[in-house]
């Protein structure tokens, strides 16, 4: 499987959120999965691509060139592909995977990750996509997602293909028995 991470170009300020990365890093290597992200060697995307690196796993990053261009390109990645805009990565990696995991990270992480999720509602993403919630980082985007129920924004349906957890065992049960949501109609 091809396992898309988003994450930050930061570490954060914990230990947790760097030693996330490196055990979803393990975890891709040791199943045999392609990590595809966003082809840097900076903050937790640097940590999770090294982690998959050193313990042999295949890797994938997808960089716009003006960020190339700043010198932040991973120099030992499997494939590193060039694209022209964020856009054009966004959707690059998506092509590629399988899977959709955000990491703890800023702005960039958080828009990511919700641009699938709202993919998946209007048929443009198959993929389960899961915020992998280290020392509880998306509790508050997880009861967002929880008052979008309360509030008629969101179908429980809908909310319970959304997983919030760090522990793989939920995440590859999560994963063997995801089913895309309905393409919702008007």
């Amino acid at each position: 499987m091809n396992i898309v991470v988003y994450c930050g170009a930061s570490k954060g300020n914990k230990q947790e959120y760097e030693d996330s990365a490196v055990r979803l890093g393990e975890w891709i290597a040791k199943n045999n999965h392609t990590l595809v992200f966003g082809g840097g060697n900076a903050g937790l995307m640097g940590t999770v691509a090294n982690t998959v690196i050193q313990h042999h796993g295949k890797t994938i990053g997808v960089m716009p060139t003006f960020l190339q261009e700043r010198e932040l390109a991973h120099d030992q990645l499997d494939e590193l592909i060039i694209v022209d805009s964020m856009s054009v990565r966004k959707e690059t990696m998506l092509a590629k995977g399988d899977v959709c995991i955000a990491l703890p990270g800023g702005p960039g992480t958080l828009e990511e990750i919700t641009e699938v999720v709202s993919w998946t509602r209007v048929g443009q993403n198959n993929n389960p996509c899961i915020f992998f919630n280290t020392d509880n980082y998306y509790d508050l985007i997880q009861q967002f997602y929880d008052q979008m129920v309360t509030n008629a924004f969101l179908t429980q349906e809908d909310r319970d293909k959304i997983l919030f957890s760090d522990a793989f065992d939920e995440i590859e049960d999560f994963i063997a028995n995801y089913k895309s949501p309905t393409v919702r109609t008007y």
